[in-house]
């Protein structure tokens, strides 16, 4: 479990390309090294990851083929920077909403309007996924909770905006215009919506 608050962002040490797999790492500095063993979940651009080896501050990860295909992950290279967040502890303060690291799929930047102290950005997706996002929803975005500033379903696309401290503490900086971002919606949402239409589709068969 994550809380969507992103702890840092690193910068890719070394990726190395199998098939059906990369194996990647990053450098870790020392306040996320505390109690840190491998087997341990790691979110990274919020996709949750396990831990399969650690020497001195480098600690690696396995991506496997349907994390690959689901995520921005395939696209990293030696120095992309990448959200890290440590899983939960059972007392941690919740300040985004509870992620489980389990992405949907990504959407593109389609659009950033920036301005003094203000950035919104556009994301495009498809139904699979967008039927589940709601006006003032929250959603996990490279791993970061955020709220959703406005929605069209029409447009299959949905803002979000991004505080000076968001910036700062994520790689939303270093987003361009045709980017991916991971995208994980509010599970308790999609839920209720499945349910919803499992209902209907039994009621009016």
């Amino acid at each position: 479990m994550y809380t969507g608050i992103v702890q840092a962002q690193l910068p890719i040490s070394s990726v190395a390309k199998k098939e059906g797999m990369t194996t990647f790492s990053l450098e870790f500095p020392a306040q996320l090294m505390v109690g840190l063993e491998s087997g341990a979940s790691i979110a990274v651009n919020g996709v949750c990851f396990t831990v399969t080896g650690i020497s001195g501050s480098n600690v690696s990860f396995d991506a496997i083929r349907e994390s690959l295909a689901l995520s921005n992950i395939k696209y990293l290279e030696v120095g992309s920077m990448v959200n890290v967040e440590r899983s939960a502890r059972q007392d941690a303060e919740i300040g985004g909403h509870v992620l489980s690291g389990h992405v949907s799929n990504t959407a593109t930047v389609s659009h950033i309007e920036t301005s003094e102290n203000n950035c919104r950005m556009t994301l495009t997706g498809d139904d699979t996924w967008l039927k589940y996002v709601f006006d003032k929803g929250f959603l996990g975005v490279n791993g970061a909770s955020l709220t959703v500033a406005k929605l069209d379903r029409e447009a299959r696309s949905l803002c979000i905006n991004l505080i000076p401290e968001t910036l700062q503490r994520t790689n939303f900086s270093l987003l361009k215009v045709g980017d991916e971002v991971n995208i994980e919606i509010e599970s308790q949402t999609q839920v209720i919506v499945d349910t919803v239409e499992r209902v209907l589709a039994e009621r009016y068969q």
